[in-house]
């Protein structure tokens, strides 16, 4: 039987990337943005890729994002993934966790029989982790979250968690979902021939009205009302001196300055 792994893909600002906060307060300002797949889908797509290539079958991702957006899928399939799927509508503008998982179930519908889908534990762009779970709940799939290791078997994953201090051991039925934590693997570069051949794979686009999905099912129930930067961090404060007066200066900062001693 052919394997179909999905992976779900969001595109997010570079980390290294200043970020402003626009004139409305709510958004941020996209202009001179460096936009990549959040870090922690490299993660599933790179697991997707060595199932693939451990067992055949075919690897499909899945997004949902404005045109811009599908340089992440590019990206994924310079990397090896086999064709993609970018759901682009006005009405998922303004999505949240909600309306974008039930988009990305919506999608992965039309997609016949699958085998697993993986996710990033999180998006680095808003951090919520909720994804993961929703999409498990809208397609009615068992899920494992915070991955480090996944052994796919005959109808069946053994998947290692991380969880404080230690890690446990899950089996679930497949097909499941399950969200990619950092350490699952090491994502792969794409090569300059992967890059080459991405141009070439198929991105099928989607609307909402070709997945039946209707302004109120997607429709924010999260509202913004506001965005403001962290406080800037005050200079740093080099203390100079032999070590013996150092540490007797820093005990010092630390008694009367910090307060915290």
């Amino acid at each position: 039987m052919k394997n179909k792994t999905v992976v779900c893909v969001k595109q997010v600002p570079d980390t290294a990337t200043r970020v402003r906060i626009a004139p409305d307060g709510k958004s941020i300002v996209e202009d001179g943005v460096t936009w990549i797949p959040s870090p922690y889908d490299e993660f599933a797509i790179e697991e997707a890729l060595r199932i693939r290539e451990a067992k055949g079958g075919e690897v499909v991702l899945v997004t949902v994002g404005p045109e811009r957006a599908q340089s992440a899928l590019r990206t994924g399939l310079a990397m090896g993934a086999d064709s993609a799927v970018h759901v682009k509508d006005e009405a998922l503008a303004g999505a949240d966790t909600l309306g974008t998982a039930r988009a990305l179930a919506a999608a992965i519908k039309t997609l016949g029989d699958v085998d697993l889908v993986l996710c990033g534990q999180q998006g680095v762009g808003g951090d919520n982790s909720q994804v993961p779970g929703l999409l498990a709940e809208l397609l009615d799939l068992p899920q494992v979250t915070v991955a480090v290791k996944i052994d796919v078997q005959d109808g069946k994953a053994i998947v290692e968690r991380e969880i404080e201090g230690a890690r446990e051991t899950w089996e679930t039925s497949l097909p499941a979902v399950i969200s990619a934590q950092k350490g699952l693997n090491e994502p792969r570069y794409a090569s300059l021939k992967g890059i080459m051949a991405a141009k070439k794979k198929t991105i099928e686009t989607r609307d909402a009205a070709s997945l039946s999905l209707e302004s109120a099912d997607v429709a924010p129930r999260v509202r913004v009302t506001a965005l403001e930067l962290p406080a800037e961090r005050p200079a740093v404060r080099m203390i100079e001196g032999d070590p013996g007066a150092q540490a007797k200066e820093l005990v010092r900062l630390l008694h009367e300055d910090a307060k915290v001693i």
